[in-house]
């Protein structure tokens, strides 16, 4: 995925296939926020913003590493949706057949869960970042911290959805737990997200 057209995945994403899908555009949404938060760090650098030299060179390290865990879920959302797709294409001719499809499909639905979740917490530090350099981030480019806050919104309201869907088949009470704990947290990353973008918007409409 990391080496694909943004055009090749975009077709890929509109076929009829089972991945990618809404799971790996939560992730991607999360890449790109991660970016623009390390876009306005990097604009946010010299002697005018000295004193905050410490948090830029932080924020510029982290949205780095956020970017490439988001491009990572993205590939392991794929992976996991595969493997979904194909645990519901086992034999269920036999009661014995029938048991063990039944159980795959639960760990695969289980293990689909888990990068949407990721995906929230990557989210969730996105928007932190963007909190961060709202107070002194480049007023050049100050929208751009709002486009991070909207966009790792995306990406948690979506991996909610992601997550939601595969609960219903999962049995394992403390992965249950774990991936409705993740959904449960959005609406305040949402609530945050909307104040940052609130806060920019007041600030070039001064």
């Amino acid at each position: 995925m990391r080496d694909e057209t943004i055009g090749d995945f975009l077709t890929q994403l509109a076929a009829r296939v089972p991945a990618p899908g809404g799971g790996a555009v939560a992730a991607l949404h999360a890449a790109q926020a991660a970016a623009l938060v390390g876009m306005v760090a990097r604009y946010s650098t010299g002697e005018k913003y000295a004193e905050h030299q410490d948090i830029i060179e932080r924020v510029t390290a982290e949205s780095d590493r956020l970017r490439n865990e988001a491009l990572r879920l993205a590939e392991a959302d794929v992976t996991a949706f595969a493997a979904v797709a194909e645990a519901y294409q086992l034999p269920k001719d036999t009661d014995e057949a029938k048991a063990a499809r039944s159980a795959a499909i639960a760990r695969a639905l289980a293990d689909a869960g888990r990068p949407p979740a990721e995906v929230v917490g990557v989210a969730q530090v996105v928007i932190e970042l963007a909190e961060e350099l709202l107070p002194f981030g480049n007023r050049n480019v100050i929208t751009d911290v709002a486009a991070a806050a909207e966009a790792a919104r995306a990406a948690a309201t979506t991996a909610r959805v992601n997550i939601e869907i595969n609960l219903g088949g999962v049995r394992d009470e403390m992965v249950y737990g774990e991936l409705t704990a993740a959904a449960a947290w959005v609406p305040t990353l949402v609530a945050r997200a909307e104040r940052v973008t609130a806060a920019v918007r007041e600030r070039i409409a001064a």
